[in-house]
């Protein structure tokens, strides 16, 4: 079973791991997204994080004018707050980005299961890469990220896959 579905696993994690769920608790970010069924997803959770590294939270809506309103209500009042409403493949999309206890938290809804979004797909697609390869993998993915590259591309590029990454990485078995 993977630990994704709620935030438990990290108390048991890195610094940054603990620190981001201290964040996510103290500031009820996960309890005030629950109708959204919010999952943490991203480069956190998989330990593979670089300095400025960001919460990624996928929700899922079925109103997104109600899901854009509950997060202007929830989180208008921290730093950097913005929304953006766009389509993305033509799905209807909306993001919040702002700044709370020295993390920057995207908020990402669309109205598709989480578990089926790609974002959540990426990620589970290299946790179980990064299950399957040794430390030296993971650190090179760092270090891919760390001289600018994205996730997707750092993994595509390390297992030689051809073709778009983030399509690559979807189609990639284990």
């Amino acid at each position: 079973m993977l630990p994704f579905d709620t935030i438990d696993y990290l108390k048991d994690g890195t610094t940054v791991q603990q620190n981001a769920r201290k964040v996510l608790d103290e500031n009820r970010i996960m309890l005030s997204l629950h109708a959204y069924t919010p999952i943490l997803a991203g480069t956190i959770p998989l330990n593979i994080n670089v300095d400025g590294s960001d919460l990624d939270i996928l929700c899922c809506f079925d109103d997104e004018g109600e899901f854009a309103a509950s997060l202007e209500t929830s989180f208008s009042e921290h730093e950097g707050f913005i929304l953006h409403r766009k389509k993305i493949a033509g799905i209807p999309t909306t993001i919040a980005n702002f700044f709370v206890g020295g993390f920057e938290i995207e908020v990402f809804g669309q109205p598709i299961p989480v578990k089926e979004q790609n974002g959540y797909r990426h990620m589970i697609i290299e946790h179980q890469i990064l299950e399957e390869k040794n430390e030296a993998f993971r650190l090179e993915v760092i270090s891919l990220k760390e001289s600018g590259m994205k996730t997707e591309p750092a993994f595509a590029k390390l297992l030689g896959l051809e073709g778009e990454p983030y399509q690559a990485l979807l189609r990639y078995k284990i």
